[in-house]
């Protein structure tokens, strides 16, 4: 395949073959991903009523038919499709962050990262917060998202106005959830998960818009906690139903897909639709998944430092979403790709309207975490990056280094580390991700987003 640099941070591939239009990657040249992300790209681009281009983010990398860092919408007007596979398995996986009036001089940090160890649920063997709460509740939860564990106590009502769609997707449709999904998700309610997720004590290193930091309750010295995770066993469930379904639905259609993996079906018809339910109320769990855990991060500090946190922002970076855009109305894919509404937008709370939406980009352990704004102008339907971008599978990450040999290193650094496995921690080596601080600046300089502010550990929860 040829890229065409069309600027430092802007490659082109041109349509060719069954593509309907181009594929434009965001990233320095230093970023580029893998031949077979590349190509993954040009599958997307083959889809059944995609417009303006087939986008790759910073992060970009091989993923489940659709590359991780993926965005791609569909004119729903046009015979648009939806694909489980530009969702993904962790539907809803998304980032929240929580602000503490308390500077990190002022931390307890072994006593508070001890208390998190054995309060944070996370992995399948820890109890959640909801253990097994029932089909009424869950089906509670999975149409009511945070705005229902907030109706229960699990957060208060500010929380929700710092929360994507106000902590809740509308659309969601549970009769279109398997049996063998509910049962998945019955006993994860309000837990971390394993693999990439993790809970994160921050402090602010640097502040570079202070305008927008003041709007976001940002300041340097200041102690952060990041929680990330999505919609575990339920969410991984629904996208194996609904690819099964499509792939069966698509000769009715007359659909052709260069990977099996990109099945997919028309948004209007019954098997789209079916999926979009299923989709948004896996969403729902993410949402009350996060904002669960966020209260047992408040429990924790409150004990042992009488500090309270304020929720900055809830946004997820595994979802589809009807948008419009430009007078059309589009289902937009983002799969390991983050929302990054503009100043002015009307999704916006009325208190950061004027600045734009936060921005959570994770990175991993041992390294920094941004926060960014959404800025005017941006490509890829409001879309940014959503992490480091990983180049190392984790079979290979657990054969470069020991569990013990990492926390070694990371508590040298002044890095508390409270992990559930050895190979867990292994896995998540730092090595097997690209450089957050070069995705970051790329995501900068491609104009998709502003930095904020640089946020960097001082202890880690692991599944």
């Amino acid at each position: 395949m040829e890229l065409v640099e069309e600027t430092s941070h802007r490659f082109r591939i041109d349509r060719h073959g069954a593509m309907r239009v181009a594929g434009i990657v965001f990233a320095s040249r230093a970023l580029l991903p893998e031949d077979e992300a590349l190509q993954q790209v040009i599958n997307v681009a083959t889809l059944p009523g995609i417009v303006g281009a087939s986008y790759g983010m910073p992060d970009l990398h091989w993923g489940y038919g659709f590359p991780i860092g993926g965005v791609a919408a569909t004119d729903v007007a046009e015979g648009g499709v939806v694909s489980p596979g530009g969702v993904g398995f962790d539907i809803s996986c998304g980032v929240r962050l929580l602000a503490a009036d308390v500077d990190s001089d002022g931390l307890r940090r072994d006593r508070l990262m001890d208390l998190l160890d054995v309060t944070i649920p996370r992995g399948p063997s820890r109890d959640a917060v909801w253990r097994s709460p029932g089909r009424a509740r869950l089906e509670n939860i999975l149409y009511g998202g945070a705005r229902y564990a907030v109706e229960q106590g699990h957060g208060v009502a500010r929380d929700l106005e710092r929360c994507e769609d106000r902590g809740a997707v509308a659309g969601a449709d549970a009769t279109h959830v398997s049996t063998r999904a509910v049962e998945r998700g019955q006993g994860q309610v309000g837990s971390l998960g394993s693999g990439n997720h993790f809970l994160e004590v921050q402090v602010v290193e640097q502040v570079y818009d202070e305008k927008s930091a003041a709007a976001f309750g940002l300041r340097t010295g200041q102690v952060c906690v990041m929680i990330h995770c999505g919609s575990r066993g339920l969410g991984h469930q629904i996208c194996t139903d609904h690819v099964r379904a499509m792939e069966v639905a698509m000769p009715r259609y007359g659909i052709e897909v260069p990977d099996r993996q990109l099945a997919c079906a028309p948004v209007g018809s019954p098997e789209g639709r079916a999926y979009l339910g299923a989709m948004a109320a896996a969403a729902n769990y993410g949402r009350a998944n996060r904002q669960l855990l966020g209260q047992a991060v408040r429990r924790a500090f409150a004990e042992v430092t009488g500090a309270e946190l304020e929720l900055v922002y809830d946004v997820s970076h595994n979802l589809a979403k009807i948008e419009k855009h430009d007078g059309r109305l589009l289902c937009v894919h983002r799969k390991g790709a983050t929302l990054a509404l503009p100043p002015g937008h009307p999704d916006l709370p009325a208190d950061l309207a004027a600045v734009g939406q936060p921005v959570l980009i994770p990175g991993t352990m041992g390294t920094a975490s941004y926060v960014l704004v959404g800025v005017s102008g941006g490509e890829a339907f409001h879309s940014t990056c959503h992490g480091a971008g990983r180049t190392q599978s984790r079979h290979r990450a657990a054969r470069s280094i020991s569990g013990r040999e990492l926390r070694g290193r990371l508590e040298a650094c002044g890095i508390a580390v409270r992990g559930s496995t050895w190979r867990g921690l292994a896995e998540e080596t730092p090595a097997a991700y690209k450089d957050v601080d070069e995705v970051v600046n790329a995501t900068e300089r491609a104009g998709l987003c502003r930095k904020v502010a640089r946020l960097v550990p001082l202890g880690v929860v692991k599944g």
